[in-house]
């Protein structure tokens, strides 16, 4: 049985992936969120799916969660880099502490996991990294500060890594999904309508994971029917 990980994966577009990869039968399936309760919950309802507690924005929580994964959970067949957080702001007058957080969290994390489990997909010269980034990896926005800068430096990260593991059988997907409906939009004055079911997301994650070894999906742009918002 093939072996997935989603960083992030409790809620949102993560759980989807998740639940669409749990659907299938061929996967067993790990995340991690920092929400232990809400992990425990899930672990109950789901057979089989494994759970880790981690704070993405650590380093150190990140690094033990990688030796984890690759002694307790085995080689990975996929790595999902979904974890992540939005913080609106403009950078000229938010706190240092905004930058940092939302660079450690969207974009160190998906550089410490990839790093840590790609030794054995090098040795199996196979394996498949889907790093989530978003419509604001390539529009920049005036409200959208530092997050947008993490999610630029995302595609950057995918974009140099797919070109990295290119000659090692490994595939690099990046995508970039418009809004999605998620527990972030939250009070948001936006109805439902308007935005991507997470379940689509999960759907076209799914869909270029299964494609056969000689074809990659390089990038995978995503937006609601009537545009972004």
């Amino acid at each position: 049985m093939k072996r997935i990980f989603i960083s992030g994966g409790s809620e949102g577009i993560g759980w989807g992936i998740a639940q669409r990869f749990l659907k299938s039968g061929g996967y067993q399936v790990g995340i991690c969120a920092r929400n232990s309760v809400r992990l425990d919950e899930l672990a109950s309802s789901n057979p089989g799916l494994k759970t880790w507690v981690c704070d993405l924005s650590d380093k150190q929580s990140v690094k033990k969660l990688v030796e984890s994964l690759n002694s307790d959970f085995g080689p990975l067949d996929v790595l999902v880099n979904n974890g992540g957080v939005f913080l609106p702001g403009q950078m000229h007058i938010e706190e240092d502490e905004v930058f940092e957080k939302l660079m450690a969290t969207n974009l160190f994390s998906a550089y410490y996991l990839s790093k840590g489990v790609i030794p054995p997909m090098l040795r199996a010269r196979k394996g498949t990294i889907v790093n989530m980034c978003s419509i604001a990896s390539i529009t920049a926005y005036a409200h959208g500060g530092s997050y947008s800068v993490s999610k630029f430096g995302m595609l950057g990260f995918s974009k140099s890594l797919r070109e990295e593991l290119k000659p090692h059988g490994i595939r690099v997907i990046s995508v970039l999904p418009g809004a999605t409906f998620t527990r972030s939009w939250e009070g948001a004055d936006v109805p439902e309508e308007r935005m991507m079911p997470a379940e689509d997301i999960a759907e076209l994650v799914w869909t270029a994971c299964s494609l056969g070894p000689r074809t990659v999906v390089e990038e995978i742009v995503v937006r609601p029917h009537l545009g972004d918002l």
